[in-house]
């Protein structure tokens, strides 16, 4: 197992537990040091206090990780971003009722708002999509109109 295998397995039983779910990780080494960056996930959008303790449990076990070695690290632990793309069914339940981009294999756009989603299929706007005919989705920035 390598580095980024053994740190999954260390840290998703206490993320689990938290009731968040672990997305990615990531090594990048930067001279002496690395940068380890841990990318965590609920059901809902994470609250900054969320973040919080999820980096707490996981800085807890990273550092009694034995293939981290003694090289020093810096430990950054962040929710999907708004530009990471939709790759599982829980991301599409999270986003329902949120603005999509939806690039199709045949290489055709879809831009909507997410309706519905099953095991095999999501709905945007009134088009069914197959999750096997998408090639990527990612979410679009919206921003409300201000009201006084």
């Amino acid at each position: 197992m390598g580095k980024k295998e053994d740190i999954s397995a260390a840290i998703t039983p206490a993320l689990e537990a938290l009731g968040f779910y672990l997305e990615d990780v990531t090594i990048i080494s930067a001279g002496r040091r690395s940068m380890l960056t841990v990318i965590v996930d609920g059901d809902t959008h994470l609250s900054l206090d969320q973040v919080t303790s999820a980096t707490k449990a996981i800085g807890e076990i990273v550092e009694s990780v034995q293939s981290l070695g003694e090289t020093p690290f810096t430990l950054e632990v962040t929710s999907p971003g708004l530009d990471r793309p939709l790759t599982k069914v829980r991301h599409w339940q999270k986003n329902i009722n949120r603005l999509v981009k939806v690039v199709l294999l045949d290489g055709s756009e879809i831009k909507g708002r997410i309706k519905d989603v099953n095991e095999v299929s999501a709905t945007v706007d009134k088009k069914n999509i197959n999750y096997s005919d998408i090639k990527r989705v990612t979410l679009e920035i919206e921003f409300k109109p201000v009201t006084k």
